[in-house]
């Protein structure tokens, strides 16, 4: 198949989650034998930390303007057999309309941020990349929350079919290596600054550190207010380089993660960090939120904890009890969050749009 996909960004990381989704995603796509395009806006903040300028698994086609780039992206989306847009991407709104006129033969929306989304269609009837009135025009609404969330965008704003496609890791470039000197660390976390998980990560982390003056941790991730002041055992990394997540991980004793407000309230949206982690065989503190025990066994892959003092309980845990952890958590991972089970995934809900439905029609 060819495919077209129009995304906020798969040439740099840097400060979102959406650039480690689409390349784990399209590589495996492209190695089953596919084809594809993917246009991304060139702007400042991403072009001045691209850690994938170039990727081998995809053309990309870097614009500074949509009425510059329209011929050349009506004339890709005339070959094509696929055509998404996904969430965030600048010209969304447009490229959506270009979609739907085009003689693509699936036409797909791909929300990585699906509550988030939500949240503004029902408040306003559209967001900056995509509008309430335009959702019933797509084959298939891919989205990153699966659970009763997906049941609401058919019901309630027409989407034909809704399905989850969440994030996915590649084995060959997170797996466990050795302990980097570089990452050392008894507890971490990796996630760009949001104000509506400070808070859990003050309880979660920063008081563990300050209570555990002993013991070493990192927080790596941009964009944190100056003015935060961390304890002295609490080392920071600004930004760090997709190349060394897994080494990041297979470094980290344990390794936190913390959801955005809007993921807790839709349940059932996993961050690629979760699967990230896992596939290194990190053991995950995390905080629950619904629908998590349909990704990970509590207890027995991941570690739910309440408050400061069960993550302090966690860390004197004996290496061996967290090995177990994060070998089933490895496990579990591999069998069914792969970048080659969410390409097949893909295949299969293309597939079925193909044989099921007619042609939508838009008004």
């Amino acid at each position: 198949m060819k495919i077209v996909v129009f995304g906020l960004s798969i040439t740099s990381a840097w400060g979102n989650g959406h650039a480690t989704t689409f390349r784990a995603l399209l590589d495996a796509l492209h190695r089953r034998g596919h084809e594809i395009i993917f246009y991304e806006k060139n702007v400042e903040w991403y072009a001045s930390n691209r850690d994938v300028p170039d990727p081998t698994y995809c053309e990309v086609r870097l614009y500074e303007s949509w009425s510059d780039i329209l011929p050349e992206v009506r004339r890709d989306l005339t070959e094509a057999d696929v055509g998404v847009v996904g969430s965030y991407f600048p010209d969304g709104i447009l490229a959506i309309d270009e979609l739907f006129d085009s003689a693509a033969g699936v036409k797909a929306f791909y929300d990585i941020d699906t509550p988030i989304t939500i949240s503004l269609l029902r408040q306003h009837g559209s967001t900056e990349y995509l509008k309430a009135e335009q959702l019933p025009g797509f084959d298939v609404y891919f989205s990153f929350t699966g659970g009763p969330m997906l049941r609401d965008i058919e019901q309630n704003f027409g989407a034909r079919c809704a399905l989850p496609l969440y994030c996915s890791f590649d084995p060959r470039e997170y797996r466990r290596f050795a302990v980097n000197k570089r990452f050392v660390s008894d507890l971490s976390y990796m996630g760009t600054y949001a104000p509506d998980r400070q808070a859990k990560l003050q309880e979660l982390l920063v008081r563990p550190a300050e209570r555990c003056p002993e013991k070493k941790f990192i927080v790596a991730g941009p964009q944190y207010p100056t003015d935060i002041v961390w304890p002295p055992n609490l080392r920071r990394i600004v930004h760090l380089n997709p190349r060394w997540h897994a080494r990041f991980y297979s470094s980290s004793r344990l390794t936190l993660n913390v959801t955005r407000r809007e993921m807790v309230i839709a349940g059932y949206s996993p961050s690629v960090r979760l699967f990230e982690a896992a596939a290194c065989g990190a053991v995950i503190i995390s905080d629950n939120w619904p629908g998590l025990d349909t990704f990970f066994s509590p207890g027995c892959e991941i570690l739910l904890p309440i408050d400061a003092d069960d993550v302090v309980r966690f860390l004197s845990l004996e290496d061996a009890e967290l090995r177990c952890i994060g070998d089933a958590a490895q496990e579990r991972v591999l069998a069914q969050h792969t970048s080659e089970v969410r390409a097949r995934q893909f295949e299969q809900a293309v597939l079925a749009a193909k044989e099921s439905f007619t042609p939508a029609v838009v008004h």
